[in-house]
């Protein structure tokens, strides 16, 4: 059991007055921590507290806060097993993937120590006897609400960045994740000046409060409901709102591809860390022609998975992260068979305690089903068959999001098609996931708005000042 503290104002323990929550692991319903909820006027003495250091950590040398930064990735590293092992009671990610997560936070630590320091503005060129130059600097205070299904390696990106430009922190973890939030909390807090980072905990009331309040940034991944909640705050406060939020990203199977390399990269994209990925393929479009064998070779992957406990070696398909969120995705999959779609494997809730759901592919499916449009964040292949490539990149653009999407081609200009026409902030041709270090990606529509994410995030926690210095009197100095 972990027993989670806050942190406000550099004193680890305060506030908690608005109750307490119970974690429990999803794959048996054993409790996991008790957790401390905020009430609105903590949250309000936190924003206060940050306001009153944020002057201080944004006048400190960009080389002192990387090395900072650089000390706090030593400490999360430090403490990298025992924030997997974190993870995967709270939210069910097998263990090796969850220590992937960690491992992923600490180089995006990493990264963000190193470009620090070397972000600069640029000089303009005016008069002769005057200056004229831009810089940049930090927002000021920074609300940073995070989600549970990656809750270190999307933690360490959001809090990293803001960090390292100059802002403090007010870090509310998802209230699924909350004891990896405060032990990635205290590993950080150990390395930087008390004060720099907040931690708040709590449910949903608590980010809202958050969001409202007086801060320059709030910083939220999640589902678009609350992003968009956020949005609304953040039109009435003036804060700046980044958004990384819900998605069905589409993979589109061209004709003449392996069906079975096909079935592999699907299986991969829709069922790892259970489909609860943000950029998880949640609706597949694949070509007439190799729509039978493509069905066939991922039914025998979905039935080959390892399904059990997060924490035991050699699961593949841990549970998912509550009974509430396995009867949303079970919900969509019944609806869609009821309409005509046909169950080809899994499907049914399993007898016994946690939130285990199997690796499902329901196949002759139709683009209008819900199990197809919206959101699913679960392990289920919806297979919809197109007549031809320009189908499938139709279908696929036709969403009210906009986060990510992949297409299968050995055409290259069918490769080059996609990623022009394709409304999405990234396009993957023929590997599920991946990507060069340092990528960004910038949601669009429903999946959000501003930079997640390599060096372009650091501009987004920041600003730029334009400054012209001239001579008195308009002579030389």
């Amino acid at each position: 059991m972990y027993t989670v503290a806050q942190l406000i104002g550099g004193v680890w323990g305060a506030g908690g007055e608005g109750g307490e929550l119970v974690v429990r692991d999803p794959a048996d319903d054993s409790p996991v921590a008790t957790v401390p909820v905020a009430t609105a006027d903590e949250v309000a003495k936190a924003v206060e507290a940050a306001r009153g250091v944020a002057a201080d950590w944004a006048v400190t040398d960009p080389a002192e806060r990387a090395a900072a930064l650089h000390r706090a990735a030593d400490a999360v590293e430090a403490a990298a097993e025992e924030l997997a092992q974190a993870t995967t009671a709270e939210m069910g990610k097998p263990l090796d993937d969850a220590r992937g997560g960690v491992t992923a936070g600490i180089g995006t630590l990493r990264q963000y120590a190193e470009l620090g320091p070397l972000r600069g503005g640029r000089t303009l060129h005016g008069g002769h006897v005057a200056l004229d130059f831009m810089t940049p600097e930090p927002r000021g205070v920074v609300a940073a609400i995070t989600p549970w299904n990656d809750p270190v390696a999307v933690s360490c990106g959001l809090l990293g960045a803001a960090l390292v430009t100059g802002n403090v922190v007010l870090y509310k973890p998802s209230e699924r994740t909350p004891a990896t939030g405060w032990l990635l909390a205290r590993a950080l807090d150990a390395a930087l000046p008390a004060g720099v980072l907040s931690l708040l905990t709590g449910g949903a009331e608590v980010g809202a409060a958050l969001a409202g309040q007086d801060v320059d940034v709030v910083a939220h991944v999640g589902s678009t409901a609350t992003g968009r909640a956020i949005a609304a705050a953040g039109a009435r406060t003036g804060a700046k709102v980044l958004l990384e939020n819900g998605g069905s990203d589409p993979l589109v199977i061209d004709n003449g591809v392996d069906p079975v390399w096909a079935a592999d990269q699907a299986a991969l994209g829709c069922f790892a860390n259970a489909g609860q990925i943000c950029v998880a393929v949640e609706r597949i479009y694949v070509h007439r022609d190799v729509a039978e064998d493509f069905v066939d070779a991922l039914i025998q992957r979905a039935e080959a998975l390892t399904v059990g406990p997060g924490r035991e070696p050699g699961t593949q398909l841990g549970p998912l992260v509550d009974r509430r969120h396995r009867d949303h995705v079970h919900g969509q999959v019944t609806a869609a068979v009821a309409e005509g779609a046909r169950l080809r494997t899994g499907g049914e809730l399993p007898d016994g305690p946690g939130a285990f759901y199997p690796a499902t592919v329901v196949s002759d499916c139709r683009h209008e089903m819900v199990l197809v449009r919206e959101e699913t964040f679960g392990p289920v292949a919806p297979v919809v068959v197109v007549d031809s490539f320009s189908e499938g990149l139709r279908c696929a653009a036709d969403s009210p999001y906009g986060l990510a999407a992949t297409v299968l081609t050995g055409s290259m200009s069918h490769a080059h098609r996609a990623w022009r026409e394709l409304p999405v902030g990234t396009v993957k041709v023929n590997a599920v996931f991946g990507g060069a270090p340092g990528g960004a990606a910038q949601p669009r529509r429903g999946s959000g708005q501003g930079f997640g994410y390599g060096p372009e995030l650091l501009d987004e926690f920041s600003t730029v000042k334009t400054v012209h210095i001239e001579a008195p009197g308009g002579g030389h100095w």
